[in-house]
């Protein structure tokens, strides 16, 4: 198979881990006969300092002419620190999400057994956890109308029946592909917009009867994810929910480095690990590049090349059995591995598959 891909580094370790992500892609290509192709374009804070804008025409151009996009991370102290920034590296990702109209952010969620220890959870609630988050991409607070004063402060969070309709329906046909079990997280007891969203999911419930449906508000559904781990299958949420409780659900993995997802919708998918751009590691070779790997075998497995996702899938937990890990997750007294390093380890492990 030939793939054009858009690489998007980003910004802090996102060029590191990027490389590792694309070497491990290119050592696929070499032992499947596919060919990929690259080609890179800026986005975050890297974009502001070049061009002034985080998300160039430039970029969503190389975007809009691939069959996909590889993309890591944006961020930088310069903008975190600054409030009063007109510009920022994330209104790139926003702005990035929008104009190819990725509105479903799928986000799996499983444990390793050899990184249980690492959760600050107990191990017998998390063995055997394995569910997907569905995320609401493009609309909510984010996107919605909002003021800022000196006093006053407002974000809009709208949403509309057809930015409801299509990211359920994405949902419930997820369900369908695993344990048929689909829940509705929202805050349907406050919200207006989360009435409306629990409306048209009971509207939606009949057709597919093969899906049990149920319904949790947000704050319950927090505490269930860390505490009962296992009842859910797949979950689907609004936009700022849905950041919220993704990143959460790193307590169970034991490391956001860990965690790949996807971003569907109109136009190019994108794929992405879930973890910032940790400027302060930046250049250091401390970065996790699992979640970028494990992003790239999500990108292949879109494309309908399982036997490829599975051998990445193969070569990443066999690197954790191996204590080929960066130090976040290494065991004590085990031995010093880099970003650089890992990567290595799993393509020399591809290539000898």
């Amino acid at each position: 198979m030939k793939l054009k891909i858009a690489v998007l580094p980003g910004d802090g370790i996102g060029p590191e881990i990027m490389k590792q992500g694309v070497a491990v892609m290119d050592a696929i290509a070499r032992k499947c006969g596919h060919e990929f192709t690259y080609e890179e374009a800026l986005v975050g804070a890297c974009a502001i300092e070049a061009v002034g804008d985080p998300y160039p025409e430039a970029t969503h151009e190389v975007c809009m002419r691939a069959d996909a996009v590889l993309f890591a991370a944006v961020g930088d102290l310069k903008y975190d620190n600054n409030p009063t920034a007109k510009v920022r590296p994330e209104t790139g990702l926003l702005a990035m999400r929008k104009k190819l109209g990725l509105f479903a952010n799928v986000r799996p969620v499983a444990t390793f057994d050899c990184l249980l220890h690492k959760s600050p959870l107990k191990d017998e609630l998390l063995k055997g956890a394995d569910f997907v988050v569905i995320r609401e991409l493009t609309g909510g607070m984010y996107f919605g109308e909002k003021y800022q004063d000196n006093d006053k402060a407002y974000d809009t969070d709208i949403y509309t029946r057809p930015e409801i309709e299509r990211i359920l329906k994405v949902a419930f046909e997820m369900a369908q592909k695993r344990n048929h079990h689909l829940t509705v997280v929202d805050k349907a007891n406050v919200l207006a917009s989360s009435r409306l969203w629990r409306q048209i999911a009971k509207e939606m419930e009949p057709q597919y009867p093969d899906v049990n449906a149920d319904y949790m508000f947000i704050d319950n559904a927090s505490m269930r994810v860390l505490t009962e781990p296992r009842f859910f299958d797949v979950i689907v949420t609004e936009n700022t929910f849905g950041d919220i409780l993704t990143d959460e659900t790193s307590c169970i993995t034991g490391s956001m480095g860990l965690q790949p997802s996807s971003s569907l919708g109109l136009h190019t998918p994108l794929f992405e690990p879930v973890h910032g751009s940790w400027p302060q590691a930046a250049g250091q070779n401390l970065a996790n590049p699992l979640a970028q790997i494990l992003s790239a075998a999500m990108l292949l497995e879109h494309f309908g090349l399982a036997k490829e996702g599975t051998l990445i899938r193969e070569a990443v937990n066999a690197s954790l059995d191996a204590n080929v890990r960066t130090p976040e997750i290494q065991v004590e007294g085990g031995a010093k591995y880099g970003t650089k390093e890992v990567g290595a380890w799993i393509v020399d492990y591809i290539q000898k598959a």
